[in-house]
């Protein structure tokens, strides 16, 4: 279920952000990045340990940080590090289940991060076909 509702989600928010012209920003995304990236740092906070705190913000600087190269560099920087954060949400629950995300975080987040990386491509690959006049690629 959380992982239909991540999926879902990410769609909703894509789309919202297609219809009102948020994506025409070349940050959009990237900003989308930042933000999925920033939530375990929440989580270990909520949980009180100076510890998990440590090692999230290490995690997130490493999304952020692929974040301002793809805004710089490539979106497509920004697939990779969309897609690399899903893998991320379903590896870490087995190798850190103490960063104090709920249970059905890594299914919810892995699919709202996958399905925003294969949007994300495909105005990438559209914009190509359309000379680059409208999308995110642009930019």
């Amino acid at each position: 279920m959380a992982l239909m509702i991540g999926l879902g989600l990410a769609i909703a928010v894509a789309g919202l952000a297609r219809i009102v012209g948020l994506d025409r920003d070349r940050a959009f995304y990237p900003t989308v990045l930042i933000v999925v990236g920033s939530y375990y740092v929440l989580f270990a906070t909520m949980i009180g340990s100076a510890e998990a705190v440590r090692v999230e913000v290490i995690f997130f600087l490493l999304f952020a940080a692929a974040a301002i190269l793809g805004f710089r560099r490539s979106l497509w920087v920004i697939v990779a590090g969309l897609a690399m954060h899903g893998l991320f949400d379903f590896v870490r629950q087995h190798s850190m289940p103490a960063s104090g995300a709920p249970q059905w975080w890594p299914a919810f987040c892995g699919g709202f991060d996958v399905a925003a990386a294969l949007l994300l491509s495909a105005l990438i690959l559209a914009d190509k076909g359309e000379g680059g006049r409208r999308s995110v690629s642009s930019l």
